[in-house]
């Protein structure tokens, strides 16, 4: 079917391992994922906390 696009599905993180771009290891990849996710939510509970504290009358 030309007109199907190809769908890429994972069961398991392992399935992933052999696939990684630059020969990445899937726990690295998930840790500093992790830890960006973490890094980023924390800098929009700082942004949102100042501009709540600055707009207060």
């Amino acid at each position: 079917m030309p007109g199907m696009p190809f769908v890429l599905a994972l069961s398991t993180a392992g399935d992933a391992a052999d696939g990684l771009l630059f020969g990445w290891e899937i726990a690295s990849l998930q840790k500093w994922a992790l830890i960006y996710l973490g890094v980023s939510s924390l800098a929009f509970v700082i942004v949102w906390v100042v501009g709540a504290l600055r707009t207060r009358p």
